[in-house]
């Protein structure tokens, strides 16, 4: 896969998406810009991209109970873009399973 495209997002709230807008979500890189994102998707899954929205989530602090005491760490942070495919255009995710 891209270096720009981590993985795609597959959700119940992005599969209402896909079937309501054509719409596709996927974890990109986080220097990545729209225009690099467009390009990426197009070679990749052979489909017109329209427009490109992209979010930045900052990582969640998390903290569990051990026996030594409370463990503290951080997620990751990742950005997310959703992109917009051409009308009559498909990505299917699971056709090399």
């Amino acid at each position: 896969m891209n270096a720009i495209i981590k993985k795609p997002v597959l959700t119940e709230k992005m599969s209402s998406l896909t079937e309501k807008g054509n719409r596709f979500g996927f974890i990109v890189d986080m220097d990545a810009n729209k225009i690099q994102i467009k390009k990426a998707v197009e070679e990749t899954y052979g489909v017109t991209v329209t427009d490109v929205n992209t979010m930045r989530y900052m990582g969640k602090s998390t903290s569990r109970y051990t026996k030594k005491g409370f463990s503290f760490g951080r997620k990751n942070h990742y950005k997310k873009a959703v992109v917009t495919v051409k009308e009559g255009d498909t990505i299917d995710f699971f056709s090399n399973i």
